[in-house]
């Protein structure tokens, strides 16, 4: 009994946001409106390629393309091989409900592999453009969907899915990392056929908001590094 109210709590706690988390703050970090830019930023590029690979086995991060934030928006770092692109995600690529979509501390360590990076990368690039350009986030939502209706983004392809494995990121309600997890990018009309949050289910489904993916996400016992991850 014990574990399934710890489960249920897991997974109203996942469908507040698109970022994963464990447990909201006693108080809010969150922002109304974005703050500077340079809050959002990590002046150590070298420090942001790092934390950006920490997401995936350091087998495939090796030879993955890394993406760094600057005040232009995501530009490449480095360049990769095997079709992956590892990437720091900020706060709002959370739906505009969430109460830290604009919360500078945020940093989501992902790593795509080749089907999601074709489908999700570009999704995250624009929205960053359009956050570091000042739009609200009524606006960035308005101009995602606007963006699905005219084809410019596309519905995720067969297979995307990304690593979420890195124990160095700070997530809008842990404070730090959450569990280490995989997460597979699939339509909403595909999401009862992976059987999430149901009794004994070890697959976890969160909305994205204007996005037209969903996130079925399974926890793993493992960090990226292999080192074993609480229970």
């Amino acid at each position: 009994m014990a574990f399934f109210r710890l489960r249920r709590a897991l997974v109203l706690l996942l469908a507040a946001t698109a970022l994963p988390c464990a447990a909201r703050a006693a108080s809010s970090e969150g922002l109304p409106t974005r703050g500077p830019i340079a809050a959002y930023l990590m002046p150590d590029r070298r420090a942001e390629v790092a934390l950006a690979r920490s997401a995936a086995p350091p087998s495939i991060a090796a030879h993955a393309e890394v993406l760094v934030l600057t005040s232009r928006g995501f530009e490449k770092a480095v360049k990769g091989t095997n079709g992956f692109v590892c990437i720091v995600e900020r706060s709002w690529t959370a739906p505009p409900s969430d109460t830290e979509f604009w919360n500078p501390k945020e940093r989501g360590p992902d790593c795509y592999n080749p089907p999601a990076a074709r489908t999700e990368i570009p999704q995250l690039l624009a929205g960053a453009q359009l956050a570091l350009a000042g739009l609200s986030k009524q606006q960035i939502a308005a101009r995602t969907k606007a963006a699905f209706a005219d084809h410019s983004f596309k519905p995720p392809e067969p297979g995307a899915f990304g690593f979420m494995l890195s124990k160095q990121g700070y997530l809008n309600h842990a404070h730090g990392p959450w569990h280490p997890h995989v997460m597979f990018f699939i339509s909403r009309d595909q999401v009862a056929s992976w059987g999430p949050d149901v009794d004994n289910s070890p697959t976890m489904a969160v909305d994205r908001g204007p996005y037209l993916s969903t996130l079925i996400m399974v926890p793993v016992p493992t960090w990226s590094d292999g080192s074993p991850a609480p229970p």
